[in-house]
């Protein structure tokens, strides 16, 4: 990885990450400064961050699960610059993209393929999604199949049609949210959604300076919180898996507790058992804060076999 001492977001003010016992690898992974840029996608603005200057070099976009933003990726992505150039998007309703007046899939999947446009990324551009961002990663995957070389799942779980749901499945996943009286306040309440505990203390301490904003009266956090009223779910999801045509892989966290074996073999299945499932060992849902090494270790080998083999699955089974 190369790259300047630090970036201003990283050096200055509240972005600064406090933590105790930060490793070498993190902090030379935030020395590497990306590129900030905002475009306008059907009068959103959608915000991302962007590596890498080699246009000779495919295309990766990293996209973020619910309630999260591209700054999740900011210590992943550099890891993958001797043969990529990199992405981290903000989703509208997330991070610093603007708010929109309704989200679907297929808008989520229309701002991914313009920052890919944007960025001049080719037809074989991987995405990478982590849990909801994970599915908008799958519907990117079924609308423009023509432009990717392939996708990656990380612990985002395809549940089969008869699965019995705890809570209604359209019910927001998000709080309302609080407006704080300061930065710090804000800060302190910052928890992981779905909860869970993470022992990476420096990891939690950088993406929740990055998941707050100053308003009027205080401070707050940076997802619409209104995202899942207006937002449209697909149904028979294991359809839409079974019908991609491009390359897929996945990638889990061993100990989550939303992507458990039998949704494991059931995705195998869907997925005409020819797709690589990797599970991360002693890693919950939020596998690249629990074990971001082990995590980047899967995928810098899954895209290496990419890059030196062909295609071998063609559209699974729909049942």
């Amino acid at each position: 990885m190369t790259g300047v001492d630090c970036a201003p977001y990283q050096c200055e003010g509240k972005y600064v990450t406090v933590a105790e016992n930060i490793p070498a690898w993190f902090s030379k992974s935030l020395a590497v400064v990306p590129e900030s840029k905002t475009i306008d996608v059907n009068g959103v603005a959608i915000h991302s961050l962007r590596w890498g200057t080699d246009t000779s070099k495919p295309g990766v976009i990293f996209v973020h699960g619910n309630g999260a933003h591209a700054h999740w990726w900011s210590f992943i992505a550099p890891f993958f610059l001797d043969h990529y150039r990199a992405i981290a998007i903000d989703l509208a309703g997330a991070g610093d993209s603007g708010a929109s007046d309704g989200y679907t899939p297929e808008a989520f999947a229309a701002q991914i393929n313009a920052v890919a446009d944007d960025a001049g990324f080719g037809a074989d551009t991987i995405i990478v999604g982590h849990s909801f961002g994970g599915y908008i990663t799958l519907k990117t995957g079924l609308l423009y199949s023509q432009r990717l070389g392939g996708i990656v799942l990380v612990d985002s779980a395809v549940r089969p049609p008869d699965f019995q749901w705890e809570r209604d499945p359209k019910s927001s996943p998000l709080k309302r949210k609080r407006i704080y009286p300061d930065f710090e306040s804000a800060l302190a309440r910052f928890r992981l959604m779905p909860p869970q505990g993470c022992e990476n203390d420096y990891i939690l301490d950088y993406i929740g300076r990055h998941s707050i904003k100053q308003v009027d009266d205080g401070w707050t956090w940076k997802f619409d919180d209104t995202m899942f009223n207006k937002f449209e779910f697909g149904t028979d999801l294991h359809k839409d898996l079974a019908r991609l045509q491009c390359r897929v892989g996945v990638i889990y966290g061993e100990d989550s507790y939303l992507f458990t074996q039998d949704i494991a073999d059931f995705m195998f299945k869907v997925l005409d058992e020819s797709v690589p499932f990797v599970a991360i060992p002693q890693a919950q849902h939020h596998l690249f804060l629990d074990q971001p090494l082990a995590f980047v270790s899967a995928l810098r080998t899954l895209l290496a076999e990419w890059r030196h083999s062909k295609p071998n699955r063609h559209t699974g089974t729909i049942s």
